[in-house]
């Protein structure tokens, strides 16, 4: 769609620009840690539940007015304090009676009034709502990309004051959003007034414009800063992780201790990654293998191709070892069997080759799909070459890695460039 190839040029701002920006506000905010907050206990919150039956109002609002009250009659009353952590949406939600989206998404209409605010990996706590300024540095939510593109829809589309616009389903289709999300942005353009709700519910058109949004070029400014995710934040981490503790060829960390070294997610350290894989500073390979690094990150230049490399090609140690042993017995049986020739079991091959009987029979399958052999069951059966298998004279050469002095690499590279 177009407003969504729009939200996402907007993304691309330069990582520079987004360190500036970061400095710039890190005077204003606070390190919060989890250590030093206190958790409200589910034994803290009023006796009197919230009514979620007599109401037409959908819980959530209902649960997010509750939830007001409690805390400012808390504050004013000394039993809550600044900073208090709420209880875990789970125990809320068990508590309470409702679905734990519906606890997130009242914690969301709370956020947006100034009552709390949300931190990932340490939970939501209450703020001072008199303090204008947020205390955390806060990344752009999907939410709000779609604040963003709601209100771009309704200025160029030219909506009349009063007219209904699709429903929150059509119009996620429209801005590439899910639906939860729209609807989650609709409800927010509903508290700050720009719509209305009609009170439907379900799938229903249930919005009435009641107010055009402006987009002057602050808002543009802020949208372009504040676009800044959590995956580049962690891509930054990388980078800086990787200049400050590790040299060329180290084996990172696992995602998991990645993760828990950033605070974030296992899901966001391996998109981080992906994007230093794309910028050849890494490279990952499956299972036990792990990621290495190919270029510290301050590096303009790696010298790792053929063309500045005193070294045989790198390829042979990039192969996974079900790999190695395919050109192995490419050419074991180039050199010592003909068609029609049985090959040994592969458990034999394993001990000869020492690897798993796994890897030797993955190795065989893709020669399997080459055409090179064929298996056949039975008493009889076994592992049979039905064609001679082609060979680069590349994969004939051997080659034996020596220690260079890094005095003897420098003068080789400025030789030869």
């Amino acid at each position: 769609m177009v407003i969504a190839d729009e939200l996402r040029s907007q993304e691309e701002v330069k990582d520079s620009v987004m360190a500036n920006a970061e400095l710039l506000n890190l005077n204003n905010k606070k390190i919060i840690t989890k250590a030093n907050l206190r958790r409200i206990e589910i034994s803290e919150l009023p006796n009197k539940l919230p009514d979620f039956k007599t109401s037409i109002r959908t819980k959530d609002n209902i649960l997010a007015d509750w939830i007001i009250q409690w805390i400012e009659a808390g504050l004013k009353e000394g039993k809550l304090q600044k900073n208090d952590l709420l209880p875990r949406k789970a125990a809320l939600a068990a508590h309470l009676g409702v679905s734990i989206g519906t606890v997130q998404t009242a914690i969301r209409f709370i956020e947006d009034k100034g009552h709390v605010e949300s931190k990932q990996r340490i939970g939501t706590f209450v703020r001072d709502i008199s303090s204008p300024a947020a205390e955390l540095r806060k990344q752009t939510s999907k939410r709000e990309q779609a604040i963003v593109a709601l209100k771009k829809i309704i200025v160029k589309n030219s909506y009349s004051v009063g007219e209904p616009l699709p429903s929150s389903r059509e119009l996620a289709k429209v801005i590439g959003s899910a639906p939860n999300t729209t609807r989650l942005a609709l409800e927010y353009l509903a508290s700050i007034g720009i719509i209305e709700s009609k009170g439907c519910r379900g799938n229903k058109a249930n919005w009435i414009l009641k107010d055009i949004p402006v987009i002057d070029e602050c808002d543009e400014i802020d949208a372009n800063l504040e676009s800044d995710t959590l995956v580049n934040q962690v891509e930054r981490d990388l980078k800086e992780l990787i200049g400050q503790r590790f040299q060329v060829n180290d084996k990172l960390p696992s995602h998991f201790e990645l993760a828990d070294i950033l605070k974030v997610s296992i899901k966001t350290v391996h998109d981080a990654m992906k994007r230093l894989v794309e910028q050849g500073i890494l490279k990952s390979k499956r299972g036990r293998y792990g990621t290495f690094i190919m270029r510290l990150p301050s590096e303009a230049q790696f010298y790792g191709s053929d063309a500045d490399s005193i070294f045989a090609s790198a390829l042979e140690a990039s192969l996974y070892n079900y790999e190695k042993v395919e050109r192995h017995m490419k050419l074991l049986i180039k050199e010592n069997y003909k068609v029609g020739d049985k090959l040994p079991a592969m458990s034999k091959l394993a001990l000869q080759l020492k690897v798993s009987s796994n890897t030797i029979r993955k190795a065989l399958q893709r020669l399997s799909e080459q055409n090179v052999v064929k298996f056949s069951r039975g008493r009889y059966g076994g592992t049979f070459v039905i064609s001679m298998p082609q060979v680069d004279e590349s994969e004939e050469t051997s080659f034996t890695w020596l220690s260079i002095n890094p005095e003897h690499m420098a003068v080789y590279r400025t030789v030869n460039k």
